[in-house]
């Protein structure tokens, strides 16, 4: 049973190597909706992790140059990295696995050494994939075949898409509304709060409400939140991070350290409103979202990289 607190109406524990955060509208619903979220994140970790020897996506990857029965779940996963990928034209690109345990992220990242000042490798350090288009997906015999060579890696969506998933489990056993944090990774389902479901944007959704960001205020729909700042470990004598780019598959080297989007849900939090913040603290904003105010610190509902207490 993974360590947890629990607060009025919220609760907090560890899963999928990431903090979650869990918050209801009725605080005697808060233990079915829990109940429900830990299901869903425990069937997805069987299916879709890269650290775990008996999971479907390590099965998966062992088997490549060969179709591979799996589960509905993986299957499902894995179509939204492709689509993902198709939207992004290969920037977010899931057959990046290979190249990211070339750059050390081989386990938990908070099993990682931790990291030297040196800057992030810049370098290609092998092409050791060939794009999302080479997979072969069949959802008519629930198969899947990749290519040999190739390793798949679902981090870049698993996590907002199993926000999502579990949201809506929450609120359908619990009856009421409920906020799901995955990592900073934000969803929603049910009826918000009167006054919304309060956010504070940060780098690392494990801060507390005084850590320098934004406090947002949302009543439906998600927030994905990515950041370089905190997910980086030492490698070869180097500093490294988890967002590879696929035309090096090295660590991808960028003025923002963290970028969040708002959607109409966690998923696809893409090409949306967005708040943009680069290695000098300085705060872009894309398209409709809100302008930063000066704030006093508080409690908020839902706080962090993009959640939390």
């Amino acid at each position: 049973m993974p360590s947890s607190t629990e607060i009025h109406d919220q609760a907090t524990w560890e899963a999928l190597g990431s903090r979650v955060v869990l918050r209801a509208t009725d605080r005697q619903a808060l233990g079915a909706a829990r109940a429900s979220v830990e299901s869903q994140l425990d069937a997805i970790d069987r299916a879709c992790s890269r650290f775990r020897a008996d999971s479907e996506l390590s099965r998966l990857n062992a088997r490549a140059g060969r179709p591979t029965y799996v589960g509905p779940l993986l299957l499902e996963a894995l179509e939204v990295a492709l689509r993902a990928a198709a939207l992004t034209d290969g920037d977010v690109d899931p057959t990046v696995g290979r190249a990211l345990e070339l750059a050390g992220y081989d386990r938990d990242w908070r099993l990682l050494p931790v990291p030297h000042a040196e800057p992030v490798l810049a370098r290609v350090i092998v092409k050791a994939h060939t794009g999302f288009r080479t997979i072969t997906l069949n959802r008519a015999s629930s198969s899947i075949r990749i290519p040999t060579g190739v390793r798949l890696d679902l981090g870049a969506t698993a996590k907002a898409w199993a926000a999502d998933r579990a949201a809506r489990a929450a609120a359908a056993e619990s009856g009421c509304g409920v906020l799901v944090s995955l990592g900073g990774d934000i969803a929603t389902s049910g009826p918000a709060p009167e006054s919304g479901w309060r956010i504070r944007v940060t780098d690392d959704h494990r801060s507390d409400p005084s850590a320098p960001g934004q406090t947002i205020s949302i009543r439906s729909g998600g927030l994905a939140t990515s950041s370089t700042a905190v997910r980086r470990w030492s490698h070869d004598g180097h500093t490294m991070h988890h967002v590879i780019d696929p035309r090096t598959d090295a660590p991808a080297r960028t003025r923002w350290r963290t970028v969040s989007v708002a959607a109409g849900n966690c998923l696809d939090a893409k090409r949306l409103p967005a708040r943009l913040v680069d290695w000098d603290g300085a705060i872009t904003h894309v398209g409709d979202w809100p302008a930063e105010q000066v704030e006093h610190c508080e409690q908020v509902e839902g706080s962090g990289q993009a959640g939390g207490p």
